[in-house]
């Protein structure tokens, strides 16, 4: 059975903290969803704003700054991907919202595309989901998860235009 970190546990390190998405990833029930909509909101407050350069920056920022406490946050835990730890749904779902339409609509039919690649994690995530115990396959698999979604949105942008 998978620990149950708390709040306390969380903030004792700043490795944790960010693993767990600063406590969205705490959130009952579904927290890769919790911590994709935190995502979201970070996403429209601090990157939305800036020049997509700059955004795409923040993305390899935080994927390195993620393998690092996912990693860390995986051995306090003595589980390598923990349901809470939710930095990896934050950061890939940051590269989906840089490269869909900045729409609601548009923005929300790429969550929900998201979530349910994430959460299903067709081939090759599930390999990599299996095989990658550590910080990086944590982050890994949810960029697999966004490059599917790109994909598939892709795909209906370019059939409906």
């Amino acid at each position: 059975m998978k620990p149950r970190p708390t709040l306390v546990w969380m903030l004792g390190s700043p490795a944790r903290a960010i693993a767990f998405g600063l406590g969205s990833g705490l959130l009952r029930p579904a927290p890769g969803t919790w911590g994709t909509l935190a995502g979201w909101a970070a996403f429209a407050i601090f990157l939305a704003p800036l020049a997509p350069a700059w955004q795409l920056a923040a993305c390899c920022g935080g994927f390195a700054l993620g393998v690092w406490a996912c990693d860390r946050c995986g051995r306090d835990l003595g589980v390598a991907d923990h349901g809470g730890m939710v930095f990896d749904e934050v950061i890939a779902f940051w590269l989906v919202l840089i490269l869909v339409p900045a729409t609601w609509a548009a923005q929300g039919a790429a969550f929900l595309l998201f979530r349910a690649f994430d959460i299903a994690k067709p081939q090759p995530i599930r390999h990599f989901d299996a095989r990658w115990k550590n910080g990086f396959g944590v982050m890994f698999d949810d960029l697999l998860a966004a490059g599917y979604t790109l994909l598939l949105f892709a795909l209906w942008m370019r059939l409906t235009s």
